[in-house]
């Protein structure tokens, strides 16, 4: 029986990248619940941060870091939760993921059951650019 591929390895021309470069990309996640989550995917199919060596290790980490400091000057959330969970897709990404204390779920983590009815934030216009930029400069 066939493996089925990696949908991280593959071409995706449906996801707006923010930055990239030949190590790893930045991806607008699109969740009308979390404006402004963004995951960053290794672009080297690897499955745990333990298989990078320590330099790629720092490269990887510099980026999420990045990405966290540019969605708290944009989106000033209340909290910013940072995820490497890889147990569907186990290819190394990181979801960098602003977070309210009246969202759905809070303080539980996105993907649990929701606590309650939250009002729907939008992203301002020109977030994705405003980050894009951000990350630029930053990196």
């Amino acid at each position: 029986m066939p493996k089925t591929p990696c949908p991280l390895c593959l071409a995706d021309t449906t996801t707006t990248i923010l930055w990239s470069d030949a190590f790893c990309r930045v991806v607008w996640v699109d969740d009308a619940d979390y404006p402004g989550f963004c995951r960053v995917i290794l672009n080297a199919h690897v499955k745990e941060m333990t298989d990078l060596p320590f330099t790629e290790k720092r490269r990887l980490m510099d980026v999420v870091f990045a990405v966290e400091a540019a969605i708290r000057e944009e989106m000033r959330p209340d909290k910013i939760n940072l995820a490497s969970l890889g147990n569907m897709v186990p290819h190394l990404h990181w979801h960098v993921i602003p977070r309210w204390t009246d969202d759905p779920k809070f303080p539980d983590s996105i993907w649990s059951a929701a606590r309650r009815e939250s009002p729907r934030r939008t992203s301002p216009p020109g977030l994705g650019t405003a980050i894009a930029l951000r990350l630029a400069a930053a990196l």
